[in-house]
Protein backbone atom coordinates (compact mmCIF):
# COMPACT_ATOMS: atom_id res chain seq x y z
CA UNK A 1 0.00 0.00 0.00
CA UNK A 2 1.70 3.01 -0.95
CA UNK A 3 2.94 5.83 1.81
CA UNK A 4 -0.24 8.48 2.29
CA UNK A 5 0.75 11.87 0.46
CA UNK A 6 2.04 15.01 2.79
CA UNK A 7 -0.07 17.94 2.68
CA UNK A 8 3.35 20.16 1.30
CA UNK A 9 3.69 17.53 -1.77
CA UNK A 10 -0.08 17.47 -2.10
CA UNK A 11 0.08 21.33 -3.03
CA UNK A 12 3.13 21.19 -5.08
CA UNK A 13 1.30 18.46 -6.81
CA UNK A 14 -2.21 20.92 -7.50
CA UNK A 15 0.04 23.79 -8.39
CA UNK A 16 1.55 21.84 -11.04
CA UNK A 17 -1.06 20.84 -12.23
CA UNK A 18 -3.37 23.42 -12.22
CA UNK A 19 -5.01 24.42 -15.36
CA UNK A 20 -4.31 27.97 -17.15
CA UNK A 21 -6.48 30.72 -17.59
CA UNK A 22 -7.44 29.75 -21.25
CA UNK A 23 -8.87 26.38 -19.69
CA UNK A 24 -10.55 27.67 -16.79
CA UNK A 25 -12.72 29.98 -19.17
CA UNK A 26 -13.73 26.89 -21.31
CA UNK A 27 -14.17 24.88 -18.04
CA UNK A 28 -18.15 24.55 -16.88
CA UNK A 29 -19.47 26.36 -13.98
CA UNK A 30 -20.27 23.27 -12.05
CA UNK A 31 -16.34 21.80 -12.29
CA UNK A 32 -14.52 25.23 -10.99
CA UNK A 33 -17.31 24.83 -8.44
CA UNK A 34 -15.57 21.95 -6.68
CA UNK A 35 -12.13 23.22 -7.46
CA UNK A 36 -12.88 26.40 -5.18
CA UNK A 37 -14.48 24.01 -2.53
CA UNK A 38 -11.12 21.74 -2.60
CA UNK A 39 -9.30 25.24 -2.62
CA UNK A 40 -11.73 26.24 0.83
CA UNK A 41 -10.74 22.85 2.21
CA UNK A 42 -7.22 23.06 2.47
CA UNK A 43 -6.98 26.43 3.04
CA UNK A 44 -9.41 25.62 6.30
CA UNK A 45 -7.13 22.74 7.58
CA UNK A 46 -4.39 24.73 6.61
CA UNK A 47 -5.96 27.77 9.26
CA UNK A 48 -6.80 25.09 11.59
CA UNK A 49 -3.31 23.92 11.90
CA UNK A 50 -1.96 26.64 12.80
CA UNK A 51 -4.48 27.52 15.46
CA UNK A 52 -3.30 24.38 16.99
CA UNK A 53 0.01 25.10 16.78
CA UNK A 54 -0.53 28.65 18.12
CA UNK A 55 -2.59 27.46 21.13
CA UNK A 56 0.27 24.78 21.64
CA UNK A 57 2.78 27.19 21.96
CA UNK A 58 0.76 29.63 24.26
CA UNK A 59 -0.07 26.79 26.64
CA UNK A 60 3.79 26.34 26.90
CA UNK A 61 3.86 29.97 28.14
CA UNK A 62 1.64 29.65 31.01
CA UNK A 63 2.43 27.66 34.38
CA UNK A 64 1.49 24.21 34.65
CA UNK A 65 0.96 24.24 38.50
CA UNK A 66 -0.87 27.53 40.31
CA UNK A 67 -1.40 28.08 43.04
CA UNK A 68 -4.11 30.14 45.43
CA UNK A 69 -2.91 33.60 45.75
CA UNK A 70 -1.64 34.59 49.38
CA UNK A 71 -0.96 38.47 49.30
CA UNK A 72 0.23 38.74 53.13
CA UNK A 73 2.93 35.77 53.16
CA UNK A 74 6.18 35.81 51.77
CA UNK A 75 6.19 34.85 47.64
CA UNK A 76 7.40 31.64 47.13
CA UNK A 77 9.06 30.29 44.61
CA UNK A 78 8.70 27.01 42.34
CA UNK A 79 10.69 23.91 42.51
CA UNK A 80 9.94 22.63 39.00
CA UNK A 81 12.35 19.54 39.11
CA UNK A 82 12.22 18.31 42.63
CA UNK A 83 12.93 14.81 42.57
CA UNK A 84 11.42 13.45 45.44
CA UNK A 85 13.10 10.29 44.61
CA UNK A 86 16.74 11.17 45.11
CA UNK A 87 16.41 14.05 47.63
CA UNK A 88 18.68 13.06 50.62
CA UNK A 89 17.41 14.18 53.84
CA UNK A 90 19.21 17.19 55.18
CA UNK A 91 22.36 16.86 57.42
CA UNK A 92 22.33 18.57 60.64
CA UNK A 93 25.61 18.40 62.96
CA UNK A 94 25.08 20.91 65.48
CA UNK A 95 27.51 19.48 67.76
CA UNK A 96 29.40 22.31 70.34
CA UNK A 97 31.93 21.70 72.80
CA UNK A 98 30.25 23.41 75.41
CA UNK A 99 26.31 23.50 75.64
CA UNK A 100 25.65 26.79 76.57
CA UNK A 101 21.49 27.42 76.95
CA UNK A 102 20.79 30.23 75.58
CA UNK A 103 18.54 31.59 72.42
CA UNK A 104 21.58 30.46 70.09
CA UNK A 105 20.70 26.94 72.08
CA UNK A 106 23.01 24.17 70.27
CA UNK A 107 23.34 26.20 67.15
CA UNK A 108 22.76 29.64 66.24
CA UNK A 109 19.54 31.52 65.19
CA UNK A 110 19.33 31.95 61.84
CA UNK A 111 17.08 33.66 59.39
CA UNK A 112 15.00 31.17 57.48
CA UNK A 113 14.50 31.55 53.66
CA UNK A 114 10.65 31.22 53.74
CA UNK A 115 11.09 29.34 50.57
CA UNK A 116 12.76 26.40 52.68
CA UNK A 117 10.05 26.35 55.48
CA UNK A 118 8.77 22.92 54.69
CA UNK A 119 11.91 20.44 53.57
CA UNK A 120 11.16 17.57 51.84
CA UNK A 121 13.03 14.25 50.64
CA UNK A 122 13.14 10.73 50.03
CA UNK A 123 11.84 9.61 53.27
CA UNK A 124 9.02 11.25 52.63
CA UNK A 125 6.44 8.26 52.25
CA UNK A 126 7.70 6.50 54.92
CA UNK A 127 7.05 8.58 57.18
CA UNK A 128 4.10 10.08 56.70
CA UNK A 129 2.81 6.32 57.07
CA UNK A 130 4.65 6.54 60.54
CA UNK A 131 2.74 9.64 61.45
CA UNK A 132 -0.83 8.38 59.92
CA UNK A 133 -0.36 5.38 62.27
CA UNK A 134 0.53 7.54 64.94
CA UNK A 135 -2.36 9.43 64.71
CA UNK A 136 -4.93 6.48 64.40
CA UNK A 137 -3.52 4.62 67.62
CA UNK A 138 -2.75 8.01 69.88
CA UNK A 139 -4.88 10.60 68.32
CA UNK A 140 -5.35 12.17 71.84
CA UNK A 141 -1.77 12.93 71.97
CA UNK A 142 -0.54 13.67 68.72
CA UNK A 143 -3.31 16.19 68.17
CA UNK A 144 -5.15 18.87 70.29
CA UNK A 145 -6.77 22.08 70.06
CA UNK A 146 -7.94 24.57 73.24
CA UNK A 147 -11.52 25.85 73.28
CA UNK A 148 -10.21 29.89 72.00
CA UNK A 149 -12.24 31.61 69.29
CA UNK A 150 -8.79 33.21 68.47
CA UNK A 151 -7.28 30.13 67.75
CA UNK A 152 -9.51 28.48 64.67
CA UNK A 153 -8.52 31.67 62.29
CA UNK A 154 -4.85 30.82 63.06
CA UNK A 155 -5.43 27.29 62.32
CA UNK A 156 -6.96 28.19 59.31
CA UNK A 157 -4.42 30.82 58.35
CA UNK A 158 -1.31 28.39 58.56
CA UNK A 159 -3.78 25.53 56.87
CA UNK A 160 -5.05 27.90 54.04
CA UNK A 161 -1.23 28.96 52.97
CA UNK A 162 0.28 25.60 52.91
CA UNK A 163 -2.41 23.72 50.78
CA UNK A 164 -3.58 26.12 48.57
CA UNK A 165 -0.47 28.18 48.12
CA UNK A 166 3.22 26.67 49.73
CA UNK A 167 2.91 23.43 48.60
CA UNK A 168 1.50 23.59 45.11
CA UNK A 169 4.08 26.25 44.25
CA UNK A 170 7.27 25.49 46.29
CA UNK A 171 6.78 21.27 45.49
CA UNK A 172 4.46 21.39 42.01
CA UNK A 173 6.03 17.33 40.96
CA UNK A 174 4.44 16.71 44.43
CA UNK A 175 1.11 18.44 45.27
CA UNK A 176 -0.93 20.19 42.22
CA UNK A 177 -4.33 22.23 42.40
CA UNK A 178 -7.62 21.20 40.53
CA UNK A 179 -9.84 24.23 40.30
CA UNK A 180 -13.52 22.99 39.73
CA UNK A 181 -17.12 24.22 39.63
CA UNK A 182 -19.48 23.36 41.83
CA UNK A 183 -23.31 24.62 41.59
CA UNK A 184 -22.77 26.94 45.16
CA UNK A 185 -19.83 28.44 43.16
CA UNK A 186 -15.73 27.63 42.43
CA UNK A 187 -13.81 25.38 44.47
CA UNK A 188 -10.13 24.44 44.84
CA UNK A 189 -8.66 21.36 45.77
CA UNK A 190 -4.82 19.79 46.31
CA UNK A 191 -4.14 16.64 45.07
CA UNK A 192 -0.91 14.63 46.74
CA UNK A 193 0.61 13.22 43.88
CA UNK A 194 2.56 10.78 46.01
CA UNK A 195 -0.63 9.26 47.84
CA UNK A 196 -2.94 10.39 44.91
CA UNK A 197 -5.15 11.73 47.83
CA UNK A 198 -7.44 15.21 47.48
CA UNK A 199 -7.60 17.52 50.20
CA UNK A 200 -9.43 20.69 50.85
CA UNK A 201 -7.35 23.92 50.39
CA UNK A 202 -9.73 26.60 51.88
CA UNK A 203 -10.56 26.47 55.58
CA UNK A 204 -12.41 29.07 56.25
CA UNK A 205 -16.04 27.45 56.04
CA UNK A 206 -17.40 26.41 59.48
CA UNK A 207 -18.00 22.89 58.16
CA UNK A 208 -14.63 21.65 58.86
CA UNK A 209 -13.74 20.88 62.79
CA UNK A 210 -10.75 22.64 63.74
CA UNK A 211 -9.23 19.62 64.59
CA UNK A 212 -9.61 18.00 61.73
CA UNK A 213 -7.39 20.54 59.65
CA UNK A 214 -4.30 20.07 61.74
CA UNK A 215 -5.01 16.07 61.38
CA UNK A 216 -4.68 16.80 57.32
CA UNK A 217 -1.53 18.27 58.10
CA UNK A 218 -0.34 15.81 60.02
CA UNK A 219 -1.03 12.97 57.76
CA UNK A 220 0.55 14.83 54.81
CA UNK A 221 3.41 16.30 55.73
CA UNK A 222 6.30 15.54 57.83
CA UNK A 223 6.61 18.23 60.27
CA UNK A 224 4.74 18.75 64.02
CA UNK A 225 3.80 22.40 64.00
CA UNK A 226 2.20 24.27 67.33
CA UNK A 227 0.97 27.18 67.42
CA UNK A 228 1.20 29.74 70.17
CA UNK A 229 -1.07 33.18 70.97
CA UNK A 230 -0.39 35.96 73.57
CA UNK A 231 -2.89 35.45 76.56
CA UNK A 232 -5.23 37.54 77.22
CA UNK A 233 -7.34 39.58 79.67
CA UNK A 234 -10.69 39.06 81.47
CA UNK A 235 -12.33 41.99 78.36
CA UNK A 236 -10.95 39.47 75.77
CA UNK A 237 -7.84 42.29 74.92
CA UNK A 238 -3.83 40.99 74.84
CA UNK A 239 -2.07 41.75 78.28
CA UNK A 240 0.35 44.12 78.39
CA UNK A 241 3.91 41.82 78.58
CA UNK A 242 1.49 38.97 77.54
CA UNK A 243 2.96 35.85 77.73
CA UNK A 244 2.07 32.83 74.71
CA UNK A 245 0.51 30.30 75.51
CA UNK A 246 0.29 26.99 73.30
CA UNK A 247 -3.55 26.53 72.24
CA UNK A 248 -3.38 24.22 69.11
CA UNK A 249 -0.93 21.61 67.92
CA UNK A 250 -0.08 18.41 65.97
CA UNK A 251 2.73 16.41 66.92
CA UNK A 252 3.92 13.25 65.82
CA UNK A 253 7.53 13.29 66.78
CA UNK A 254 7.34 14.61 70.87
CA UNK A 255 10.68 14.19 72.55
CA UNK A 256 10.47 13.78 76.52
CA UNK A 257 7.55 15.44 76.93
CA UNK A 258 3.17 14.90 76.58
CA UNK A 259 2.49 17.67 73.77
CA UNK A 260 -1.29 17.04 75.23
CA UNK A 261 -0.33 18.10 78.94
CA UNK A 262 1.44 21.53 77.33
CA UNK A 263 -2.11 22.71 75.87
CA UNK A 264 -3.07 26.16 77.33
CA UNK A 265 0.31 26.44 79.16
CA UNK A 266 2.76 29.22 78.90
CA UNK A 267 6.33 29.10 77.60
CA UNK A 268 7.72 28.99 81.24
CA UNK A 269 5.31 25.73 81.99
CA UNK A 270 6.16 24.13 79.27
CA UNK A 271 9.64 24.09 79.68
CA UNK A 272 9.39 24.08 83.36
CA UNK A 273 11.25 20.81 83.48
CA UNK A 274 14.32 21.94 81.20
CA UNK A 275 17.19 22.90 83.81
CA UNK A 276 18.13 26.21 84.08
CA UNK A 277 15.66 27.42 81.77
CA UNK A 278 13.96 30.57 84.29
CA UNK A 279 17.22 31.58 85.11
CA UNK A 280 18.92 31.31 81.47
CA UNK A 281 16.14 31.43 78.64
CA UNK A 282 12.44 32.81 79.72
CA UNK A 283 12.83 36.57 79.71
CA UNK A 284 14.86 36.59 76.43
CA UNK A 285 12.54 34.19 75.14
CA UNK A 286 9.61 35.94 76.17
CA UNK A 287 11.00 39.29 74.59
CA UNK A 288 11.68 37.34 71.26
CA UNK A 289 8.57 36.07 70.93
CA UNK A 290 6.86 39.28 71.62
CA UNK A 291 8.66 41.24 68.95
CA UNK A 292 9.14 38.61 65.86
CA UNK A 293 7.57 40.57 63.13
CA UNK A 294 5.18 39.35 59.97
CA UNK A 295 7.25 38.16 57.34
CA UNK A 296 10.49 37.18 59.40
CA UNK A 297 11.51 33.72 59.84
CA UNK A 298 14.00 31.98 62.01
CA UNK A 299 15.41 28.62 62.20
CA UNK A 300 17.47 26.80 64.91
CA UNK A 301 18.65 23.12 65.61
CA UNK A 302 19.45 20.97 68.89
CA UNK A 303 20.33 17.21 69.83
CA UNK A 304 20.16 14.21 71.55
CA UNK A 305 21.12 10.63 71.55
CA UNK A 306 18.35 8.04 71.00
CA UNK A 307 18.98 4.25 72.16
CA UNK A 308 15.91 3.21 70.02
CA UNK A 309 15.61 5.33 66.95
CA UNK A 310 11.50 5.51 68.03
CA UNK A 311 9.80 9.00 66.75
CA UNK A 312 6.93 9.32 69.13
CA UNK A 313 8.51 9.72 72.70
CA UNK A 314 5.98 11.33 74.55
CA UNK A 315 7.21 9.83 78.09
CA UNK A 316 8.99 12.49 79.95
CA UNK A 317 11.68 9.20 80.86
CA UNK A 318 12.11 7.82 77.63
CA UNK A 319 14.78 11.03 76.67
CA UNK A 320 15.14 12.92 79.92
CA UNK A 321 15.31 12.67 83.26
CA UNK A 322 14.51 14.77 86.07
CA UNK A 323 16.04 15.69 90.08
CA UNK A 324 15.77 12.09 91.83
CA UNK A 325 15.49 10.09 88.69
CA UNK A 326 17.62 6.81 88.32
CA UNK A 327 19.84 6.50 85.48
CA UNK A 328 21.98 3.92 85.02
CA UNK A 329 24.81 3.36 82.41
CA UNK A 330 24.63 1.05 79.31
CA UNK A 331 26.60 -1.22 79.85
CA UNK A 332 25.73 -4.06 76.84
CA UNK A 333 27.20 -3.99 73.12
CA UNK A 334 26.17 -1.01 71.64
CA UNK A 335 24.95 -0.83 67.89
CA UNK A 336 25.97 1.88 65.62
CA UNK A 337 23.17 1.29 63.15
CA UNK A 338 20.08 0.89 65.49
CA UNK A 339 21.80 4.21 68.02
CA UNK A 340 20.67 7.31 66.95
CA UNK A 341 21.69 11.26 66.72
CA UNK A 342 18.36 12.76 66.79
CA UNK A 343 18.18 15.95 65.89
CA UNK A 344 15.67 18.80 65.85
CA UNK A 345 15.14 21.26 62.89
CA UNK A 346 12.97 23.80 64.71
CA UNK A 347 11.62 27.02 62.36
CA UNK A 348 9.62 29.94 63.62
CA UNK A 349 7.28 32.16 62.15
CA UNK A 350 4.54 34.76 62.49
CA UNK A 351 1.23 33.98 60.63
CA UNK A 352 -0.34 37.77 59.06
CA UNK A 353 -3.79 37.21 59.71
CA UNK A 354 -4.22 35.98 63.01
CA UNK A 355 -0.65 36.77 64.66
CA UNK A 356 -0.14 33.50 65.95
CA UNK A 357 2.98 32.31 65.81
CA UNK A 358 4.04 28.74 64.59
CA UNK A 359 6.39 26.50 65.52
CA UNK A 360 7.80 23.70 63.13
CA UNK A 361 9.48 21.16 63.97
CA UNK A 362 11.06 18.33 61.41
CA UNK A 363 12.91 15.15 63.36
CA UNK A 364 15.63 13.56 61.77
CA UNK A 365 17.65 10.52 63.07
CA UNK A 366 21.20 10.04 61.80
CA UNK A 367 22.47 6.70 62.80
CA UNK A 368 25.83 7.02 65.00
CA UNK A 369 27.32 5.07 62.18
CA UNK A 370 27.43 7.44 59.91
CA UNK A 371 28.82 9.93 62.23
CA UNK A 372 31.82 8.46 62.38
CA UNK A 373 32.05 7.49 58.67
CA UNK A 374 32.13 11.40 57.79
CA UNK A 375 34.63 11.74 60.45
CA UNK A 376 33.04 13.65 62.99
CA UNK A 377 33.36 11.06 65.85
CA UNK A 378 35.59 13.42 68.08
CA UNK A 379 33.74 16.30 67.67
CA UNK A 380 30.56 14.72 68.89
CA UNK A 381 32.50 13.22 71.56
CA UNK A 382 33.62 16.34 73.06
CA UNK A 383 29.95 17.68 72.78
CA UNK A 384 29.10 14.79 74.97
CA UNK A 385 31.62 15.80 77.22
CA UNK A 386 30.55 19.80 76.82
CA UNK A 387 26.96 18.78 78.16
CA UNK A 388 28.53 19.03 81.27
CA UNK A 389 30.77 22.53 80.74
CA UNK A 390 28.25 25.08 79.46
CA UNK A 391 26.16 27.34 81.77
CA UNK A 392 23.93 24.53 82.91
CA UNK A 393 26.05 21.64 83.45
CA UNK A 394 22.89 20.13 84.67
CA UNK A 395 22.32 19.41 81.27
CA UNK A 396 23.94 16.35 81.05
CA UNK A 397 21.50 14.65 83.54
CA UNK A 398 18.88 16.38 81.86
CA UNK A 399 19.16 14.29 78.56
CA UNK A 400 20.36 11.50 80.00
CA UNK A 401 23.83 11.20 79.02
CA UNK A 402 24.89 9.48 82.05
CA UNK A 403 22.96 6.69 80.38
CA UNK A 404 24.68 6.57 77.16
CA UNK A 405 27.73 8.82 76.56
CA UNK A 406 29.95 6.62 78.06
CA UNK A 407 29.10 3.65 75.31
CA UNK A 408 29.04 6.29 72.68
CA UNK A 409 32.28 8.06 73.12
CA UNK A 410 34.13 4.62 72.87
CA UNK A 411 32.48 4.17 70.24
CA UNK A 412 32.98 7.26 68.45
CA UNK A 413 36.54 7.14 69.69
CA UNK A 414 37.58 3.75 69.09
Amino acid sequence: MASPTSLPSLLDSMKAQAPSWEQIKRTPLFILTNYSNVLMFLFFVGAGLWQNKRKRDEAKKVPQHSALPAPDFPTITELEKFDLKTTEPLKLRPFKPKYHLTMDGDTALETLDPNDLLLMDKNYQPRITHRRRIIEQNTTIAIGVNNDKRIRPAVCDLYSFLTGTYLPLRYPTMFRIHHTEYEYGKASVLQNLVTGEMLPTSATGASTPTFALLRTLGRHLDEDFLLLLPETNAQGGVKKDAKYVLEAYVACCPSGFNPAEKLGKKLRDIHGPVPGYAEKLEGSMDRFFAKLEDGKYVKRANWSVSMDGELFQPGLGTTHALEGDEVREFTGELDPDKTFVRCERQTLHRLPKSKALVFGIKTYLYPLREIKEEGLGEELAAAIDGLKEGNIPEMHFYKRGGEWGTAVKKYLRS
